[in-house]
């Protein structure tokens, strides 16, 4: 049952009836492997979006004039990896179910396995575009195949050969390369160059974007769990996720890995709230039919 949150983002009250996008949090970091805290990101993010304007200048948009939902953080397990995950799949399957765009604030990137079981059930030829500094295509990690290392693995599980495409990525383990090089993913390391064929190509198909903050370089963001050198900048990122929510049709995304605790300035909670402000300015008034 749906009812407002105490604390939501900036000017995200709208009522669940007439919301055409609903955001909502998973505060999980249950496989986290590095440095843990990724379950404090979505309160985080709401609390310090009072610090940010609603209107955008880059979009010419304020977030007054939508229709947002915010339901709040689910009540998640720790120690139980496959119940949050059903959790998820569940309220993400309402959402979509409910004719809406479901926005998932995490929490590490596992989480987005959860609402890509539901997207992938309802959406058979579901692809997904994914900005990270690593590529998460690990068979396992430390003995876990479902693990925050190995969460774009397990989507291509789901979804088969061609259908996950991925930006900024600069670090893995070998064999996730190789992996990639054999055809399972299409692969750009480093930067979002490829982007606009990938976009012209995906034009017609439901897309799932997940952006995983590290893709940002830590100079940037360095509250996140695996801070990783060398990433791009705000802007970059920027104009990327707005160039997806523009040009494809996007049925679902999630913003992961935001890790306030390793960031006393408050910056990277001020940049992923930045971020999310303009994803959801880029997504209104979207059509999203099957």
């Amino acid at each position: 049952m749906w009812s407002k949150n105490v604390e939501t983002f900036l000017c995200c009250d709208a009522a669940y009836e007439e919301a055409e996008i609903v955001l909502y949090g998973a505060p999980f970091d249950g496989t986290t492997s590095y440095r843990p805290g990724t379950r404090f990101g979505p309160a985080a993010i709401r609390h310090e979006s009072y610090g940010l304007e609603s209107y955008s200048l880059y979009l010419d948009r304020d977030l007054a004039d939508g229709a947002v939902f915010d339901g709040g953080d689910l009540e998640l397990p720790f120690g139980n990896t496959e119940r949050v995950l059903a959790e998820i799949e569940t309220r993400e399957e309402q959402i979509l179910r409910d004719g809406k765009l479901p926005f998932l604030l995490g929490g590490e990137h596992l989480v987005t396995l959860g609402a890509v079981r539901a997207a992938a059930e309802r959406f058979p030829d579901l692809c997904i575009v994914h900005f990270d500094a690593h590529a998460d295509l690990r068979e396992e990690y430390l003995g876990e195949t479902r693990s925050h290392a190995s969460v774009l693995r397990r989507c291509h599980d789901l979804l088969g050969d061609g259908r996950i495409f991925q930006f900024g990525i600069r670090s893995g383990d070998r064999s996730e390369f190789l992996f990639s090089r054999a055809g399972h993913t299409q692969l750009h390391p480093f930067d979002t160059e490829g982007l606009t064929e990938t976009l012209a190509a995906l034009r017609d198909r439901p897309v799932y974007l997940t952006v995983d903050l590290d893709v940002l370089d830590p100079s940037v963001l360095p509250g996140t769990g695996t801070p990783e050198a060398g990433g791009i900048s705000f802007d970059e990122l920027r104009r990327a996720v707005t160039a997806v929510c523009q040009e494809c049709r996007v049925i679902g995304l999630d913003v992961v890995e935001l890790s306030p605790p390793y960031d006393h300035s408050g910056v990277s909670t001020a940049v992923a709230g930045k971020l999310v402000r303009e994803l959801l300015l880029a997504l209104s008034n979207q059509k999203r039919s099957e």
